[in-house]
Parts: structure tokens; sequence; C-alpha cells
């Protein structure tokens, strides 16, 4: 498990250095990291993933709604 930790550590560390290399001179230079297209893309992917995520909480919410519904039923007839 230690040799896991430590691997991942290492991953994560290298991928800091390589942001650290190339991004952080990038924008001191005031060049965008992101093409246009990119930009777009990662807009995109953003209200994709937002519209997801809404969908997810209202059918979350029914089903609470529907298991509190049965919850309540049974125990009116256990009462």
């Amino acid at each position: 498990m230690l040799v896991f930790v430590l691997g991942m550590l290492v991953c994560v560390g290298l991928a800091v250095a390589v942001l650290w290399v190339v991004a952080v001179p990038a924008r001191r230079d005031g060049r965008d990291v992101l093409t246009p297209k990119g930009e777009e893309v990662v807009s995109q992917v953003s209200e994709k993933t937002g519209s997801l995520v809404d969908g997810v909480r209202v059918r979350i919410g029914e089903a609470l709604d529907t298991t509190r519904e049965k919850v309540a039923y049974l125990t009116r007839q256990e009462g």
C-alpha cells in the first residue's frame, strides 16, 4: 500500500512539474493555454455536464418522494 501511495504522489508531482514548465510561462507571456477550439470544447462539456447533473437531481428527488410515500403508507398500515 505504501508503494501505491508513493507512486501516486510521484505522478501528482510530475503533473505539477509539467504544468509549471508549460502553463505558467505561457500565462506570464500573455498567451492562452487553450486554443479557441479548446475553449469551445470546454464550454460545451461544462454545459452538458451541468444539464446532466440537473437531470440526476430531479430523478433523485422523485425517488425520495416515492420512498417517503411508501414509508408513510406502510407506517399507516402498521398503526
